[in-house]
């Protein structure tokens, strides 16, 4: 595999150049990386089994320390393939401010998709027959 980033580079069996395919992707494709999978009802209903996750989307958090938690997003970091939901936080000794725990798009389940934009409810549609 190349230094540079190739979207046509299909993959490979070793884990460290699917380490590097991530850690050189530009962020517009790495918002399509952070994809989480549909709840049962989204998946009958939009016919995909994943989709990139968005602010404002509720969510329930499948594996971890916060697991079965329901909560809505509250920041998504490309750079980092992280994601903070507004109920899950740490709690800090001293009575300081909790600090937001950071979330794998695989280890949380979207229960209600963010439809304010027209262009996310076009990309839903695309693959619905």
């Amino acid at each position: 595999m190349k230094s540079e980033w190739n979207k046509s580079w299909n993959s490979s069996t070793q884990p460290r150049k699917q380490r590097k395919f991530r850690h050189n992707a530009p962020i517009q494709e790495r918002r399509k990386l952070m994809a989480s999978n549909l709840s049962k009802e989204l998946r009958g209903k939009y016919k995909r089994r994943s989709f990139p996750v968005r602010i404002g989307d509720k969510v329930k958090v499948m594996r971890g320390q916060f697991k079965g938690k329901i909560s809505a997003i509250d920041k998504v970091d490309v750079t980092k393939y992280k994601v903070y939901l507004t109920d899950v936080a740490l709690k800090k000794e001293g009575g300081q401010a909790p600090i937001k725990y950071p979330l794998s798009p695989s280890n949380i389940q979207l229960i209600t998709l963010n439809l304010d934009d027209k262009a996310r409810i076009k990309a839903l549609e695309r693959t619905k027959k």
